[in-house]
């Protein structure tokens, strides 16, 4: 097929069966021989389905603009802009809870059988407080108004908003009603003593921002038994309650030796290191890695009382071929994009017993997981927290055992 030729079925309507949930916040149905990822939808349901997104080839994709035949699991969106053409960041809010959290395992389930030839029984576990009004902090962009809101799925539209109800109460007081300058974009938290951080973000070159504060910009957050200051902006879970609870986890699977060595890579503002230290106690270490200078900076301040651990301030791939010694433990909490084969080869070249592995995509995860156990390792564990409720993001903690 030439491009003069390449399908577009942007635009059209048609009716399908809908099938399992995928990847990313949506399921997958069929259509004249084309998989059609579908939002807004629930499996089992018929749906009239609108085609979105279409660059030709095998699939494309789209929103269910009407519920033919209903799944028993379908509710009513507690958010007018959770629909198709509203609001990109709620994707599950048309279901139960319990069905968000059966969803987000089956997800975590096939991509561990996929990607690692791994079957594994997953449970979501929800996290306290419930589906809504759990959010800390939120990014929003300046709509042409000069209001803030939220942009739409896969697009630069915005939709001013009156209230989001995923956010903490009290988030957004006096962020809402104010106008700013098109084209901005506000970074809005509330930590854990309840002070209001507001930063505004305008492009300074294609490819970075300029940020100022408005009000606040050290946030004091709490987890681990510790009082943490950190750039209100920085490295710190959305959820209120999500850092104890993995702080906790990680503790209790790394348990490192007293006097022993644990690397904490991607370790943010050292939450995890905190922990790895108090087990090691003064006569064990603990380095933890971390590209974010700004990051690290806080880790170094709010870990003062602990010398035995070294922060690093650089890519964990640069850092760890200069280390000497091997660790009894690594912690290891990458970004969406997970790890990969260079970082997860230099890790099993030093042969700790325990990697303790934080994961917020499952599917980084699962390919991360195959890496590891090329190499040897079993997957021993695996817990899967609903830390985003509402959405199709999940957090997952994966103990890695050597033989």
């Amino acid at each position: 097929m030439t491009n003069a030729e390449k399908l577009d079925w942007t635009g059209r309507e048609v009716e399908a069966e809908v099938g399992a949930v995928a990847h990313g916040g949506h399921c997958v149905a069929r259509v004249e021989g084309r998989v059609v990822f579908v939002r807004h939808a629930l499996p089992g349901e018929r749906v009239t389905v609108r085609v979105t997104e279409d660059n030709g080839g095998s699939f494309c994709r789209g929103d269910a603009i009407a519920i033919l035949s209903a799944s028993p699991d379908r509710v009513a969106a507690p958010c007018e802009l959770a629909r198709p053409g509203g609001c990109g960041g709620c994707d599950w809010q048309h279901a139960t809870p319990e069905a968000q959290r059966g969803l987000k395992a089956e997800v975590i389930t096939e991509q561990l059988r996929r990607l690692a030839g791994l079957d594994v029984d997953v449970e979501v576990e929800a996290l306290p407080g419930g589906p809504l009004h759990w959010r800390t902090r939120l990014r929003l962009a300046v709509a042409g108004n000069g209001y803030p809101g939220l942009r739409a799925n896969h697009s630069h539209r915005v939709h001013p908003i009156r209230d989001c109800p995923i956010a903490v109460e009290g988030l957004l007081d006096g962020v809402l009603d104010r106008r700013r300058p098109k084209g901005t974009e506000l970074e809005v938290v509330l930590d854990d003593v309840g002070r209001q951080h507001v930063a505004q973000a305008e492009r300074a070159h294609p490819h970075g921002w300029r940020t100022h504060w408005e009000q606040g910009g050290r946030a004091e957050q709490r987890a681990a038994g510790r009082t943490w200051r950190v750039r209100a902006d920085g490295f710190w879970q959305v959820h209120p309650d999500a850092a104890d609870l993995l702080a906790e986890v990680v503790g209790e699977w790394a348990a490192v030796p007293r006097g022993g060595t644990a690397w904490d890579l991607y370790g943010g503002v050292g939450l995890f290191a905190a922990v790895l230290a108090e087990q090691a106690g003064p006569d064990g270490s603990v380095l933890m890695v971390e590209s974010g200078r700004a990051a690290v900076a806080d880790a170094e301040a709010n870990l003062a009382d602990l010398p035995w651990v070294r922060c690093v301030a650089d890519r964990v791939e640069r850092a760890l071929p200069d280390e000497a010694g091997n660790p009894d433990v690594v912690v290891l909490d990458p970004p969406r994009k997970g790890a990969g084969k260079t970082v997860v080869d230099l890790i099993a070249q030093r042969s700790p017993t325990r990697v303790v592995y934080v994961a917020c995509d499952p599917a980084a995860l699962a390919r991360d997981v195959a890496l590891f156990t090329g190499h040897g390792y079993d997957l021993a564990k695996l817990r899967a927290f609903d830390c985003f409720p509402m959405t199709h993001h999940v957090e997952c903690v994966a103990l890695l055992v050597s033989p």
